[in-house]
């Protein structure tokens, strides 16, 4: 499909002002040691910024062909990356977010993760989704310097979860598909409610939540953080 995108105005304006803010895919939070408990498993609380995953056609539709990922930066979970490759993404009436991250590796279906403001900025009305589960959600256009694509759905507002091993989760009392509670104490003390739990044999325990949430509890001050079984 053609584009005719609006040529980025002189200056810092909202969009580069967001990018500068939220390129940062992830940033790790752990209480201080003596926030820890002895014998507790290691939590890491994670700011999910905005990010796309992408199909391997979709990588070499949007970036040229035979183009894979080029991995930028490891993410806290094993073999998962922040990749160097970003897109532009397109919503109604031409609205963008300019910079918006992939993220690797490739999966089979394309999805857009973003936080209630980003939705605001495109003008898209989004659903709360676990990653994955994309049926009947918005789509959008999304462009790379080599072409663009349009996706019929796939846009969503991540749900906060919990990875976790089977092991955290036994330490817990919870199984996969549970809701647990995330305690934030400091400056903005907050508790997130209903985190899905996602169990498996290989996750390190770290809660996943995106930018708004994690601004809003001013998650870069707090004193202590903790997973709490949901009654």
């Amino acid at each position: 499909m053609s584009l005719s995108l609006p040529t980025m105005a002189a200056g810092l304006d909202r969009s580069q002002v967001e990018r500068i803010v939220r390129e940062i895919v992830l940033r790790s939070h752990e209480p201080p040691p003596s926030q820890q408990p002895a014998g507790e498993p290691k939590l890491v609380v994670s700011i999910s910024a905005r990010h796309c995953h992408l199909t391997d056609a979709h990588v070499e539709k949007l970036f040229g062909p035979g183009s894979t990922l080029t991995p930028q930066k490891s993410l806290y979970q094993d073999g998962f990356y922040a990749a160097e490759e970003t897109v532009m993404v397109v919503g109604p009436k031409r609205r963008m977010l300019p910079t918006v991250r992939v993220l690797g590796p490739t999966r089979k279906a394309s999805q857009v993760e973003l936080a209630f403001t980003d939705a605001i900025s495109l003008g898209l009305t989004l659903p709360v989704r676990a990653s994955g589960k994309i049926a009947g959600t918005p789509g959008c256009v999304l462009v790379g310097p080599a072409g663009a694509i349009e996706l019929s759905e796939g846009v969503i507002r991540a749900e906060r979860h919990v990875h976790m091993s089977h092991a955290d989760a036994e330490f817990f009392g919870v199984r996969d598909g549970d809701r647990m509670s995330l305690v934030i104490k400091g400056s903005c003390s907050t508790v997130f409610r209903d985190l899905l739990v996602r169990a498996d044999a290989t996750s390190k325990l770290e809660v996943h939540i995106d930018t708004d949430e994690g601004n809003a509890a001013d998650l870069d001050h707090a004193e202590s953080v903790e997973l709490i079984r949901q009654t």
